[in-house]
């Protein structure tokens, strides 16, 4: 997972204090929500099947997700 992203957000969402708290149980929230997020991208590109563009875009999203994060496939 990309740290220095995933940092730069948690002090977005709660100032310059809020790494500091629990900071195991902030970086497994933030993976789940990215997984999700690919989850999501990747169900959209199934039910795409065989519709113009056969669901591209959604994997690339996906795709997209998981390099701008630094998640392995």
């Amino acid at each position: 997972m990309n740290q220095n992203l995933l940092r730069k957000l948690q002090v977005e969402a709660g100032g310059s204090h809020y790494p500091d708290i629990n900071p195991d149980m902030q970086t497994r929230f933030a993976e789940l929500i990215v997984q999700h997020c690919i989850d999501v991208c990747e169900e959209m590109a199934a039910q795409c099947g065989g519709l113009p563009g056969d669901g591209a875009l959604a994997r690339d999203c996906a795709n997209w997700i998981r390099k701008d994060f630094g998640v392995e496939e």
